[in-house]
């Protein structure tokens, strides 16, 4: 119900009109957009992950669009260098895909080389060489086979059935949440292939068949207009590791891309990213472990306090859905982060 009164609420702000009055007070100086998967080929387009997922077509006509609002396409680089030096010739945007999806290179940098527009991909390289499982496609998976699965949930034994698509959407919405709330981030990927040999299922597959190799890898950090940063090793919740692991996990990501690529990534961006898996304490390690920027999941348009707060950027989420230019125009407004943040224009986690 939030997802949909929030919705209404963006399309209200994009459609009415009231975007366009608010822009020159709130809009900000930027914006950083957030995408994951690009493809015009979704294999199961009413799955839980779908909201994922955005056309090529949509990036498209959302990059045009913005593009004839004023707003000039740029790095992480320059987002970071426009941001310190506090001068700008008009608004800038920068495009970021997280988890290195297979179809950021084949079907999203086309369209970015036809509009000259950067993009930074967020590699975690133990999601990349098959050391971490992608658990949501994984899960996905699990509950499509179809079969019984018997859990231990808060100390009781249960059995989820998934046999109709309401109860293969309910086992995936409580699996999920126990997954990433009640089972430790060490223990995630046992539990998640105990439940995969329930089903029948590869947990491996879903890496092979929809993330880049490193050989993917390499082919778009040679391309001009793509910058790869990290994104932990494993896909941990930061917060959820005591303070030396979580900062492991960032140096390793570091070390390990720097390894592959001959360069070691400036950017970096939380896993999950919201309040729950990014905070104070973890834009301090970022910093420590060599980060120029670090990226949230936060809702928001950047203002020249940020500059403070590199550690700590917002981004606008591209996704399935709000795949419609009055919802963006509403998000590039500044008006819904005022909505989704309290009246705050500047959240620093």
């Amino acid at each position: 119900m939030i997802d949909i009164a929030r919705k209404l609420a963006f399309l209200l702000i994009g459609y009415g009109g009231l975007g366009a009055l608010a822009k020159p007070l709130v809009g900000g100086v930027g914006v950083i957009l957030m995408l994951h998967r690009v493809t015009a080929c979704l294999d199961r387009p009413d799955g839980p992950n779908r909201h994922l997922t955005i056309t090529p077509g949509f990036l498209d006509v959302l990059i045009s669009e913005m593009k004839r609002l004023g707003y000039a396409f740029v790095s992480m680089d320059e987002v970071v260098a426009r941001l310190r030096s506090g001068r700008s010739a008009g608004p800038f945007a920068a495009l970021t895909a997280d988890d290195a999806y297979r179809d950021n290179l084949i079907e999203a940098l086309p369209v970015l080389e036809s509009h000259g527009a950067p993009m930074t991909i967020y590699v975690a390289p133990g999601l990349t060489s098959g050391a971490a499982d992608l658990w949501w496609e994984v899960l996905d998976a699990i509950v499509e086979a179809g079969k019984p699965l018997t859990v231990t949930i808060t100390g009781k034994q249960r059995t989820l059935d998934c046999v109709t698509p309401a109860d293969r959407n309910s086992a995936f919405l409580e699996l999920s949440e126990w997954l990433t709330s009640e089972v430790s981030e060490e223990e995630q990927r046992q539990v998640l292939r105990s439940l995969a040999e329930q089903a029948s299922v590869d947990a491996s597959a879903p890496n092979r068949k929809l993330l880049m190799d490193w050989t993917e890898i390499r082919r778009a950090a040679s391309h001009p207009l793509v910058t790869i940063g990290a994104h932990t090793v494993h896909h941990c919740n930061l917060k959820r590791l005591e303070a030396g692991k979580a900062l492991r996990e960032m140096h390793r990501s570091r070390s390990l891309i720097e390894a592959e690529l001959g360069a070691a990534p400036l950017h970096f961006a939380y896993p999950y990213g919201y309040a729950a898996a990014a905070g104070m304490r973890e834009t301090h390690l970022a910093r420590e472990a060599g980060f120029v920027s670090a990226v949230t999941t936060r809702h928001g348009v950047l203002v020249p306090g940020h500059s403070a707060h590199l550690h700590a950027l917002p981004r606008l989420s591209v996704n399935g859905r709000y795949q419609d230019l009055a919802s963006m125009r509403a998000m590039l407004s500044g008006a819904t982060t005022l909505i989704t943040n309290g009246g705050r224009r500047l959240v620093t986690v």
